[in-house]
């Protein structure tokens, strides 16, 4: 398809943050540099770590974590929710059963297909306000389950999991002994101060679960701190399940590069510039909102930087038309699924990052707008 060019083209099909990475980030790697020429450790020094508690107390208030055994730095959450099914699964069962949210990042599935289970999914609709709703899978099939992959805030609905949610899961975890995997990466994006979402291992606290049985987090500096690029996260939580993982890690070569680990260190321990990237969100979203609406139903989610928007017509053709005629790119929620129970929850919807800057995105909302009047 080729766009009307007429139209510069604005991209939102890709969750990639587009806000500049803070100066100070960028002075920190410079200055880590002369770690080029040491070999690094998987683990890296304790000072990463023991920074990395500290700010999980300040943000979950999680006092206690035990920066030895309970945290991990990865080279971005990917990596480490690949890995972590790799770990994690029992190859000599061939019954194996990994479970993830549908829609899902798709790292969720390979992860689950490469570690050599077969994926399950939780469909989550609008109908079902994007809950995971575990009722829908049978006992027979949570009795095979040896992971469960979650995202909270999730990725593309915004949902984000509550308290009963957690309950749920976790009576699930105990009674059939699976491992869960809780994604995090879009906890920092959200748009009321004070009102930051619930994270597992917080919720774990919450209901009494010391030690975190049976659940790891996975964190990022991707889009809390706008630094894709640095490939910079990391996994917390049950000590039992991070010292296999660990193990693999080290045959894996997971090592972080030492100037990506003092830029990490530096990240950590600064809010400002996280408070200050939320409130170019809200903005953004405030904005793009006014200028759709009551002609487009657009909602805004309860978290991260995605619309998922509901299309009047297929939404592989809603994507295909708005670039040819608009020269917008937004993702067919249908490619972010899989057809289970009979039903694709990505189906007649669309995912859309507002990841460009906000007068890019405003524009967009723009054409947006005229687009639906025309359908």
């Amino acid at each position: 398809v080729e766009p009307d060019p007429a139209h510069r083209p604005i991209k939102l099909h890709i969750g990639e943050p587009k806000h500049p990475t803070p100066p100070f980030i960028r002075d920190a790697l410079s200055a880590g540099l002369d770690g080029l020429a040491l070999y690094p450790s998987t683990l890296g020094d304790s000072s990463l770590r023991k920074v990395i508690a500290a700010w999980m107390e300040k943000r979950y208030g999680l006092p206690g974590i035990d920066y030895r055994t309970q945290i991990i730095p990865v080279n971005g959450s990917r990596e480490a929710l690949f890995g972590l099914a790799q770990a994690v699964v029992d190859r000599t069962r061939p019954d194996a059963v990994v479970v993830m949210p549908n829609p899902f990042y798709q790292i969720y599935e390979g992860a689950a297909l490469l570690a050599g289970a077969r994926p399950e999914f939780l469909n989550t609709t609008a109908e079902g306000a994007f809950a995971l709703n575990p009722g829908q899978i049978p006992d027979a099939v949570w009795a095979r389950t040896q992971l469960a992959y979650v995202c909270s805030p999730g990725n593309p609905t915004g949902a984000v999991m509550t308290l009963d949610d957690w309950r749920t899961l976790f009576e699930l975890s105990d009674r059939y002994g699976f491992v869960i995997a809780s994604d995090e990466c879009y906890s920092e994006i959200y748009f009321e101060e004070g009102a930051a979402p619930l994270g597992g291992m917080q919720a774990a606290r919450a209901l009494g679960r010391d030690g975190f049985p049976r659940l790891v987090m996975f964190s990022s500096l991707s889009k809390r701190s706008n630094s894709p690029g640095l490939r910079s996260g990391f996994v917390a939580g049950d000590a039992a399940v991070l010292k296999p993982y660990l193990l693999y890690r080290t045959y894996q070569g997971g090592a972080m590069p030492p100037a990506n680990f003092a830029a990490s260190l530096a990240a950590w321990q600064d809010e400002a510039h996280v408070v200050e990237n939320r409130r170019l969100y809200r903005e953004k979203f405030d904005a793009v909102l006014e200028v759709l609406g009551g002609a487009v139903p657009a909602q805004r989610p309860q978290a991260a930087f995605y619309l998922w928007l509901p299309t009047p017509i297929p939404d592989t053709e809603f994507a295909r038309r708005f670039y040819a005629e608009y020269n917008v790119s937004v993702l067919p929620g249908s490619y972010l699924a899989r057809t289970a129970r009979g039903v694709n929850p990505g189906t007649d919807f669309v995912r859309i990052a507002l990841v460009a800057s906000t007068g890019e995105c405003v524009e967009a909302a723009r054409r947006l707008r005229d687009f639906y009047k025309g359908l």
